[in-house]
């Protein structure tokens, strides 16, 4: 008989995840009928317990917020690109009992842009601050050989953008939230905020845009990536990099490469409705 085997997503909230629609659309196409892939609701206090009563059927886990950080010292290591942003979606558990931690957001977001053929840009430009600002930067680091403008509400956030610039190595310079018009005429503009907070600027996009990242993938298109799309320019999603970056935990998780990507992404858009 062959041994089952496990993997799950956490997080909270974590019902509105796609995590498990798209690692059990890789499962399937793989053949791996004795891998499950589901999803727990787990806070900050409840994961040290839930990782301590895991068995040796479970290979790994997808972490979301508010997790990511949370399960740093819970782990036996961590990859570089965990370490720049301080932040783990990926645990991997090794046939010697170890857990190893990595970051899949940051090479599924160059991946993603790679797909649409943006490899190397001379400048770009970031919308918001936070966790998926920084792993934006951290992206750039790899890709942009210019400087990055990040257009951020308040002094705060702009300190501590410029603060993750210093650290990845990324020039930085900061804009108020005010001005963020401005950043659609980049050559490469990083969509990171919450649904509806850049609504108001679709109405600016200019008349050949360049490239638009925009993380979101629910509600889809974003009111930005629509009126983009209809001016010609590229529009990466939030379903391409999510499909991306879960690629990878495929391919940690069950050591079977490549992961089918574009049976993961058709699963993705059907979920969504967008197929």
């Amino acid at each position: 008989m062959i041994p089952r085997k496990r993997a799950a997503v956490l997080g909270s909230p974590i019902a509105h995840s796609l995590s498990p629609v798209l690692h059990r659309a890789a499962y399937r196409e793989l053949g791996l009928e004795n891998w499950s892939y589901d999803r727990f609701e787990v806070d900050e206090t409840g994961l040290p317990g839930f990782i301590e009563e895991l068995d040796d059927a479970w290979a790994g886990l997808s972490l979301t917020m508010p997790l990511k950080r949370a399960v740093i010292p819970l782990l036996d290591g961590i990859s570089d690109t965990a370490a720049c942003v301080e932040a783990v979606n990926t645990v991997v558990f090794t046939e010697d009992g170890r857990r190893l931690g990595d970051n899949t957001d940051i090479p599924g977001m160059i991946a993603a842009l790679g797909e649409r053929g943006v490899e190397k840009v001379d400048s770009a430009a970031v919308l918001g601050a936070g966790a998926t600002a920084s792993s934006a930067l951290a992206a750039l680091s790899r890709i942009c050989t210019g400087q990055v403008t990040a257009y951020v509400r308040g002094p705060a956030r702009a300190a501590e953008m410029r603060g993750w610039g210093e650290r990845l190595g990324v020039d930085v310079r900061t804009a108020d939230w005010a001005d963020a018009a401005a950043a659609l005429h980049a050559q490469l503009v990083v969509s990171t905020t919450p649904a509806g907070v850049t609504d108001a600027l679709a109405g600016a996009v200019p008349a050949a845009p360049g490239t638009l990242f925009d993380v979101l993938y629910d509600p889809w298109p974003t009111a930005v990536a629509g009126a983009w799309a209809a001016r010609g320019g590229a529009v990466v999603g939030g379903l391409d990099l999510l499909v991306h970056q879960a690629v990878l935990q495929v391919e940690q998780m069950t050591g079977r490469a490549p992961a089918p990507l574009s049976a993961m992404r058709e699963a993705g858009e059907r979920a969504l409705g967008t197929r």
